[in-house]
């Protein structure tokens, strides 16, 4: 592995982290700044503040790194961050909090040029497997960051920012130094109408045929934010799990998901093709989540695990098939606009899941993840029919 990618990679682990360190910790903190026992409704409007804000800038932070070249946005990126835990660390009101997570959304939109960066570095035969890769290191961020944000938080419930701060402090200093750009910045003059966040949106409709892959994206990130909302609940009202048992099946997800990434990815898709791979993972992920939804005991859901895990197989293939959708010149745009749909999906899903969670929990709890199946499916007709399979260079020659 060439070194741009390892310094990419870190990034995405502590992006990933930085997200997960604060899980743990966050009740306490908030308990802790605004003195009342109602913390429920403090964390939801953090959660959804902080995705808002992705969903504006990522496809802004995408479209400059177009225009200004990779290098410097991740750059802001990782140094943002840092200054952004240490403000989160030493936060002594709530309105400060607030600051900071919005600052945190805008740091964490460079997911879409840490993606844009990944296509410009790999030949196209190998991008479901570096997009495997990433989705690993983000899923390792996941692992780790939860389990150090609670045990640095037993000493401090602020000590875990400034861990995260050091830890993106010294990527920043190792991406100064080894991370080359990987396209050159345009002579274009930067006009007003091209910081528009809504421009973006618009010109998603200017574009022929990136509407299903923009809708699937949103579909499978839909779905993806059930397991947040619901696996505690679910656990705990199904097999009576206790916080032990909630941690290690999301520990053994995360360790299963992480496999998958990082060995199955690129074979599969050679293979089968990135379509098929798209719909095995679907197959997988619906599969899975019916067995789920009939599982009587907590040790059935740990059988499951792996077939769950494979589910994720189809995301890399996804990606792969979403950076064939534009040319070069718009990757950083491109891939902006589908990390921006990801935040649409993580500020639209959360209110719909809990509502069906709640009309389903006394009756039945394992029929939320029957509804989240039925989702799943709406994508099988984008990937089957309305993706493209080609790349623009190939559709223009």
């Amino acid at each position: 592995m060439n070194r741009p990618l390892i310094v990419i990679f870190t990034t995405i682990t502590l992006d990933a982290m930085g997200i997960g360190i604060i899980f743990p910790i966050l009740p306490a903190l908030i308990k802790e700044i605004t003195h009342s026992d109602n913390v429920a409704l403090y964390i939801g409007i953090l959660g959804a503040l902080y995705a808002v804000m992705q969903f504006i800038c990522a496809p802004l932070l995408g479209a400059l790194s177009d225009r200004l070249g990779r290098r410097p946005l991740l750059l802001f990126s990782l140094g943002g961050a840092s200054i952004n835990y240490l403000l989160l660390c030493f936060s002594p009101t709530l309105s400060l909090l607030l600051v900071g997570r919005a600052i945190a959304g805008m740091t964490g939109a460079s997911i879409s040029v840490a993606m844009a960066y990944i296509t410009d570095i790999s030949a196209p035969e190998h991008r479901a497997r570096h997009f495997g890769w990433f989705n690993a290191m983000f899923g390792i961020g996941f692992i780790v960051g939860p389990v150090l944000g609670g045990t640095l938080g037993d000493y401090w419930v602020r000590l875990p920012f400034i861990a995260a701060a050091l830890l993106n402090g010294g990527n920043f200093l190792l991406a100064l130094l080894v991370l080359p750009e990987t396209r050159k910045a345009s002579r274009d003059k930067l006009t007003l109408s091209a910081l528009n966040p809504l421009q973006p949106i618009r010109w998603l409709f200017s574009l022929k045929g990136v509407m299903p892959v923009v809708l699937t994206f949103f579909i499978l990130s839909f779905t993806g934010e059930a397991y947040g909302i619901c696996w505690a609940l679910w656990g705990k009202d199904a097999f009576q799990w206790n916080g032990f048992y909630i941690g290690l099946s999301l520990g053994a997800f995360g360790v299963c998901q992480t496999l998958v990434q990082l060995f199955l990815p690129g074979p599969a898709a050679r293979i089968l093709g990135e379509r098929n791979t798209v719909v095995t993972g679907i197959a997988c992920a619906c599969t899975a989540l019916c067995a789920m939804a009939l599982a009587r005991e907590g040790w059935m859901v740990f059988a499951i695990m792996p077939l769950f895990a494979l589910g994720s197989i189809g995301t890399p293939a996804l990606q792969t098939l979403a950076s064939r959708q534009v040319d070069a010149d718009n990757q950083g745009r491109f891939q902006g606009l589908l990390a921006s749909t990801v935040s649409l999906a993580s500020i639209i899903a959360p209110l719909i899941f809990s509502a069906c969670y709640f009309a389903v929990q006394q009756r039945w709890p394992g029929a939320i993840w029957l509804a989240v199946a039925m989702v799943y499916l709406i994508a099988l007709p984008l990937v089957i029919y309305g993706i493209a399979s080609r790349s623009v260079s190939a559709q223009h020659s």
